[in-house]
């Protein structure tokens, strides 16, 4: 699969430690930085990770911030994402299987890295469940593209 990993600066170990984690797993992983712990600007890095999935450059994203909620609230700004704010292995399964998120946000400063394990592997491997869930979607994909609140 082809995923984008993007972090800020608190983020950045986490990124790396799953990025190497996706490597050896045989994903394919484009990284849209940061490239260092320094301070930095997470929405630099979310747009362009969303953008790419997005775009269908890549089919899922993983992003890393210290509590992933300026990740995943950047990353939702762009059409077509579905970015979810996961802490635990189910929260994970959920966000796949009811909201076909394709957008994975980690809080790095809140997980440690054998449950961001769990929590990645589990969200790469749960497919959306359809059916139901289909015209909830439908209803965000229809504002995004009109601006129109269903009824």
């Amino acid at each position: 699969m082809k995923v984008a990993v993007c972090s800020d600066h608190r983020g950045y170990h986490a990124k790396e430690l799953i990025k190497s984690y996706l490597k050896a797993a045989g994903h394919e992983v484009h990284d849209f930085g940061c490239d260092s712990a320094n301070s930095c600007d997470y929405p630099d890095f979310s747009l362009r990770g969303a953008t790419s999935v997005a775009s269908g450059d890549d089919e899922r994203g993983i992003f890393f911030c210290g509590t992933g909620i300026g990740m995943s609230m950047t990353a939702n700004k762009v059409k077509g994402i579905r970015a979810a704010l996961c802490h635990d292995e189910l929260t994970a399964e959920m966000s796949r299987r009811h909201n076909n998120a394709n957008v994975l946000c980690l809080p790095a400063d809140l997980l440690g890295e054998a449950l961001m394990r769990r929590v990645v592997d589990v969200w790469l491997q749960t497919d959306y469940e359809g059916g139901r869930h289909d015209r909830r979607i439908q209803k965000i994909t229809d504002y995004e593209s009109n601006g129109q609140c269903c009824g």
